[in-house]
């Protein structure tokens, strides 16, 4: 069979699934607000991504990775049922499916790698939520995509990653959100079943241990007319670590300019049975910015402390200050500075038209190697959405990443991507 006709077959399938709740909302009466209240999506991505290693470090010789490959989204929320509490059920289908891989250019984050060394030719899921809301908090249990500054929803790669388990939000009092979940397992952004969770240190991946959960609790504050923002998180990786998160958001209109400040404090530290020893880290990063007009400029500044690099869940980003998705300038003792310059072309009369040119250089690592490491990273983003037209909301995407460093491998980085959303309901 074609990767055609595989793409056709699928998609069908992921289409198919809500033909029988529109069935049911045809023949039999719904309760108010559960359909009334609903959406649909069905959104494609086509991603190509390269990665070239040159000055290769650590045990893996692999030289190249390059993969391409398409993925449909589809996302069913519903709306909530008539009465005091009211119920509801999202439902989500992901599909990838290779078109082009080889052994010797697997593990890009697209697809699946087998036994064999070979990429999956297709792979998917379904998932389902049930929701119940009472007021202004919200329960929802199964499939779920937090993001929160201890755990942030890594949607990088050709299809989302998610997590299985429980997770309570309130927003009871004005400008106040509180969460709270308990997690079992995740689905990677690059498989189809679950898996136990792992730790990453630094840039990492520390496969040797998994958890059973991922607990957190936390809230966030606005006030002064939504400008400014405090937040407050604590994150558990059962048995391997656990780590409190406080951050500060300001935005300041100032005559033509808007200015900006975005600051945080991680504190990480073993938990539990300490399945990866000590853990010691502390991370101060921030961020501020100046806008003017289609430009906006940044400088960051982001510090490692402690004795172990910064932990977060496999194979998540964070939030940092100076984190990227090729480096991510938090090993032990590390220190990062960044500038940045983002420019919308709106203000010349071109919409949907963005660039991002950012550079980071870091230094005072602590290699255990016996002498300082450094990195540096130059990042070329253009993205582009046609406003109008047959082809209205097609987005492309061109990112080419240049990243250099002495104690970890080297990286010339090449994505582009194709996205567009149906809105079916």
């Amino acid at each position: 069979m074609s990767q055609h006709q595989i793409a056709k077959r699928h998609v069908i399938s992921l289409v198919g699934l809500g033909l029988p709740l529109s069935a049911l909302a045809a023949g039999s009466p719904a309760p108010e607000g559960f359909i009334e209240g609903a959406s649909a999506t069905l959104q494609t991505r086509n991603y190509y991504f390269s990665r070239d290693f040159s000055d290769i470090v650590g045990s893996n010789r692999q030289s190249k990775q390059e993969e391409w490959a398409q993925g449909f989204i589809l996302n069913f929320k519903s709306g909530y049922t008539p009465g005091v509490v009211g119920f509801g059920l999202d439902l989500s289908g992901i599909l990838g499916i290779k078109l082009d891989s080889s052994p010797d250019r697997v593990n890009t984050g697209l697809l699946p790698t087998h036994g064999d060394g070979r990429a999956a030719d297709e792979y998917s899921r379904l998932g389902a939520t049930f929701k119940a809301r009472l007021s202004n908090t919200e329960l929802r249990v199964g499939e779920l995509q937090p993001n929160l500054p201890v755990l942030t929803f890594s949607d990088i790669r050709l299809l989302p990653p998610s997590y299985q388990g429980v997770a309570v939000s309130s927003s009871e009092i004005a400008g106040l959100t509180l969460q709270a979940g308990h997690l079992s397992s995740t689905h990677l952004r690059n498989e189809a079943g679950d898996e136990k969770m792992m730790a990453m240190l630094g840039h990492v991946p520390q496969r040797q241990a998994s958890s059973d959960a991922f607990n957190y609790l936390g809230g966030d504050y606005a006030f002064n007319a939504k400008r400014t923002s405090l937040s407050l998180w604590y994150g558990q990786l059962e048995d391997i670590y656990q780590q409190g998160f406080v951050g500060f958001k300001h935005s300041q209109p100032l005559g033509n300019w808007v200015l900006g400040a975005n600051l945080g404090y991680y504190s990480a530290r073993e938990d539990g049975d300490k399945l990866l020893g000590r853990i010691d880290n502390q991370a101060f990063f921030s961020l501020l910015s100046a806008k003017h007009g289609g430009h906006t400029f940044y400088v960051g500044y982001q510090a490692m402390y402690g004795d172990s690099p910064f932990p977060r869940v496999f194979a998540n980003v964070s939030p940092l200050g100076n984190e990227v998705p090729t480096y991510e300038f938090a090993y032990t003792d590390e220190r990062s500075w960044q500038a940045r310059y983002d420019y919308d072309f709106a203000a010349l009369g071109l919409p949907g038209l963005t660039t991002t040119l950012r550079y980071i250089t870091g230094d005072n690592v602590d290699t255990g190697a016996g002498f300082e490491g450094k990195d540096r990273e130059r990042d070329l983003d253009i993205g582009y959405v046609v406003q109008e037209g047959t082809l209205k909301g097609l987005g492309v995407r061109v990112r080419n990443v240049a990243a250099r460093s002495n104690y970890r491998s080297d990286i010339d980085e090449n994505r582009l991507i194709f996205s567009y959303t149906w809105k079916l309901l």
